[in-house]
């Protein structure tokens, strides 16, 4: 079987020591491609570093996290355009909004969403969108951008089924990650309503460790665990559910 996280952090720092075993173990459960969001200029240098060493299996994206939109993000979406102007990137992301933390920037975030979705378009780049606590906002500026140009992934999807079937109107995927095999997140009473075309998987790793791994590092490894829950949920083969998520996510980032 072949897998894809669609959503990993892996040029994070909790893998400086470890990362070549674990890109190894990934290729031993079949997790072919891992392809990485950006967060802001602090870790490009690492990302594309990482992509550098595993050009095959580490796929960077290039965009600016909610969390680091402050006063001067004006300065970080210049070095986001910059990256796009210079060479190709599976995606432009991740971008969003987060009220989780802080809503002092919150029309700042919304600024920056609207900016980097409309170089998706233009860049005909797929978008991944981190929303915390801020799914109304985010549906609704993308509703309000939409067009046939505009597609990709709500990253760690946690809503309910009416939420996956208006993010499924604009024809944006959801991306299941760790949270949809806890017990408390109740994803057991949504996931098998959401369509099968819809679904892609990821880990956001090093955060959200799937059970049994709860409370430790995630990691990509740990795909085929979430991907078994999912199915599970489904009453579904394993080998059906790791074929189809593959094939969203390799035709939305176009095989990149």
């Amino acid at each position: 079987m072949t897998f894809i996280d669609t959503h990993a952090h892996i040029y994070d720092e909790k893998f400086k020591d470890d990362i070549e075993d674990v890109l190894e173990r990934c290729r031993e459960e079949g997790v072919e491609k891992i392809y990485m969001p950006n967060i802001d200029h602090t870790s490009i240098d690492g990302m594309l570093e990482l992509e550098n060493r595993n050009p095959e299996q580490c796929i960077p994206m290039m965009g600016l996290h909610p969390t680091s939109v402050k006063k001067d993000f004006e300065k970080e979406l210049y070095r986001v355009e910059e990256w796009l102007s210079k060479r190709p990137f599976a995606a432009l992301g991740e971008i969003g909004l987060d009220y989780y933390w802080d809503t002092s920037f919150a029309e700042q975030q919304q600024e920056a969403f609207k900016i980097q979705i409309e170089w998706a378009k233009q860049y005909q780049l797929p978008i991944v969108i981190h929303t915390r606590d801020s799914f109304e906002d985010s549906i609704r500026l993308v509703e309000e951008l939409h067009d046939e140009k505009l597609r990709g992934i709500f990253h760690c999807f946690t809503g309910s089924v009416e939420d996956a079937k208006r993010i499924k109107d604009v024809g944006f995927l959801v991306g299941l990650g760790g949270v949809s095999t806890f017990k408390n997140a109740k994803m057991d009473e949504v996931i098998p309503d959401i369509a099968l075309d819809q679904i892609v998987l990821e880990t956001d790793s090093p955060y959200l460790a799937p059970v049994p791994k709860r409370g430790k590092r995630n990691e990509p490894t740990y795909i085929p665990l979430i991907a078994n829950k999912i199915a599970e949920y489904r009453k579904m083969e394993l080998e059906t559910l790791a074929s189809s998520t593959t094939s969203n996510a390799l035709s939305l980032f176009n095989s990149f």
